[in-house]
């Protein structure tokens, strides 16, 4: 029997929103609650370099408010190293950024950016938090991932989910391939696979199928979805879908 799927949610653009208008409303602290009454398993935020999501007050605040544990992603920066070593929270997801992207784009190139990463995967490992490097399913980068020390990868799922929405079953069920191929391969060398970018309640299923993979972290959808139908009924919509994939 495969072991319950985790659903992580990225409550981001819960910010983004706040941001847009200024002052506190709508607060990513109550979304963070919310997802914690309907059965989320952890809280996803970014804090980028710019600030345009969460803010630097914020993860203090959500930490205090819910006792699912904390996934915060951060560049490769020591300014983002020194707020992860300060706020501890239960994991760190290192990913690239650009700052005109609009998204993250692609996987970190934990290959070529091996050197790099070495100190700080290290620190965040000393400080007891856990590291998780957020690539593409690609060998090379899994072998790097692996050199590192990481104990998590999350899988970038975006190639799928755009082959899925252009309707292309060819190149879905390559990019599928590929996920469930590097989950097994880096569940085998004691790697803990998760997976997440631009899933939906229409695409994920495959993906939560996968035997291996232990988390999902989605974000964007499940937002914009509450929109619509409010974050409980979003959450537990997705909820539902994941468990009948498994």
């Amino acid at each position: 029997m495969s072991l319950r799927l985790r659903l992580g949610v990225n409550i981001d653009h819960v910010a983004t929103i706040r941001n847009a208008r200024g002052g506190d409303h709508p607060d990513p602290v109550r979304a963070a609650q919310i997802v914690a009454s309907v059965g989320g398993d952890g809280i996803t935020a970014h804090l980028r370099e710019d600030r345009r999501h969460i803010r630097d007050e914020d993860i203090a605040r959500i930490q205090a408010a819910t006792d699912l544990p904390l996934n915060l992603e951060m560049a490769a920066t020591e300014e983002m190293l020194a707020i992860a070593l300060r706020h501890h929270p239960h994991a760190a997801c290192i990913v690239p950024e650009k700052r005109e992207e609009r998204t993250t784009e692609g996987g970190l190139d934990a290959a070529g950016l091996h050197n790099h990463l070495v100190p700080i995967v290290d620190r965040l490992k000393d400080a007891g938090i856990r590291v998780s490097l957020f690539i593409a399913p690609d060998e090379r980068q899994l072998d790097a991932a692996l050199r590192l020390g990481a104990p998590v990868v999350e899988f970038h799922t975006g190639e799928y989910a755009h082959a899925h929405l252009a309707g292309d079953g060819d190149a879905t069920a390559r990019e599928l391939k590929r996920i469930a191929d590097m989950a097994a391969l880096a569940s085998k060398n004691g790697i803990e696979p998760h997976a997440g970018h631009g899933l939906t309640y229409e695409n994920v299923q495959p993906v939560a199928a996968i035997p291996q993979i232990a988390e999902l972290n989605i974000g964007h959808y499940l937002i914009g979805e509450a929109v619509f139908t409010g974050l409980e009924t979003a959450v537990r919509r997705m909820r539902d879908l994941m468990d009948a994939a498994r």
